[in-house]
Order: C-alpha cells, then sequence, then structure tokens
C-alpha cells in the first residue's frame, strides 16, 4: 500500500504546481521552462510508475486489498457506456474542435469519467485509493483552471465540424482498441469474453 500511496503523493504534488500559478512561476524562473518541464516530467513519470507497481502489489495481496463493496454484474455495461465519452474526450483535448471548445478541459473531463467509471467497477481498496485519487484530482483541477484561466495544451486552438467528426471518430477507434485488445494488454483483466 506505501508504494501505491507514495506514487500518488509524488505524481498528484508534482501536478499541483501548475494548481499555483506564482510557485510555477518561481520554479520556471530559477530553472528555466525547459528545465522545469522536464523536471516535471520525470517527477510525474516516477509517480506513475509508483502508481502502478504499488497497484499491481496491492491487486496480488489478497487479504491486503479487503473488498469494501461488490459491483452488480450489470454494472459492467454502465462502465462501458461511459467510457465511450470518455475516450471521445480525451481524444478532443489534443485535436482543437468545437468539442474541446464547449467543454473546456475535455482531459480533465476525460479523467473524471473515467475515474468515476472504475470505481464503480472495482470495490477494492487499492482501486478506491487509485480511482478516487484521479477523480478527487480532476474535479479540483477542474475547478482550479476556471479561476486561473488555463487554455490546457492547444492554447486557443479552434476547430470546425470537421474537426469534430474527427475527434469523435479517433475517440471511437481508441474506444474499440481498449475494449477488444488494450485493455487486456495493459491491466491483464479482459472486458470481454
Amino acid at each position: 500500500m506505501a508504494t501505491l500511496i507514495g506514487g500518488l503523493a509524488l505524481f498528484f504534488i508534482v501536478h499541483l504546481v501548475p494548481m499555483l500559478p506564482s510557485l510555477r512561476a518561481g520554479l520556471v524562473e530559477r530553472l528555466g521552462a525547459g528545465p522545469y518541464r522536464g523536471l516535471f516530467s520525470v517527477v510525474s513519470i516516477a509517480g506513475l510508475v509508483l502508481i502502478v507497481l504499488g497497484y499491481g502489489q496491492m491487486q496480488g495481496l489478497g487479504r491486503g486489498n479487503p473488498e469494501l463493496w461488490t459491483p452488480p454484474t450489470w454494472i459492467k455495461h454502465v462502465v462501458l457506456l461511459l467510457m465511450l465519452p470518455a475516450m471521445v474526450l480525451l481524444v478532443a483535448a489534443y485535436v482543437p474542435s468545437r468539442i474541446r471548445s464547449a467543454v473546456g478541459h475535455p482531459m480533465l473531463a476525460a479523467l473524471a469519467i473515467w475515474a468515476f467509471a472504475h470505481l464503480l467497477a472495482n470495490g477494492d481498496l487499492a482501486s478506491l485509493l487509485l480511482f478516487g485519487s484521479f477523480l478527487a484530482f480532476a474535479v479540483i483541477d477542474r475547478m482550479s483552471v476556471m479561476t486561473r484561466a488555463s487554455p490546457g495544451p492547444l492554447g486557443g486552438a479552434k476547430g470546425g465540424a470537421s474537426h469534430d467528426m474527427a475527434v469523435i471518430a479517433l475517440g471511437l477507434a481508441l474506444y474499440l482498441l481498449i475494449l477488444f485488445w488494450g485493455h487486456a494488454k495493459l491491466t491483464g483483466v479482459p472486458l470481454l469474453p
């Protein structure tokens, strides 16, 4: 459990820095923009590695990862439905489109939907720690970007109807890739029999 919690703490502490513009500006001024981004990336990756290792360790513990609730069988269908807009929003974060403009910060919306869906599907302590933390972060960061006017990775770039269709098509393709192959490869848990 310590590895998972340590990884979550490391990952989210570094991601709190952009929520504090004066702290971020001070770090960029002291380190330089490139070194700041590099350090941010290295610490983020280290946090993710610890999260993956810690979650995997807890999943293998049995009694050390108690089941807090048992999701009903039918919840799988709800989760599969929720993941479709999550994948479309994930793509929209990186493609200028009217979808991106309407949502504002589609990456945070995708993260919140992903975390919520996975909380519904998994009732163990490790999942509560992992997905609950990411859901809380997505909500807090969403409130933060509204007050600090953060435009996201594409700045003010806008797109039209063709971009919207591309976002939906790519989001659907990503969804299908994860559904039929990716989830099983990444997590060892197949989504379809």
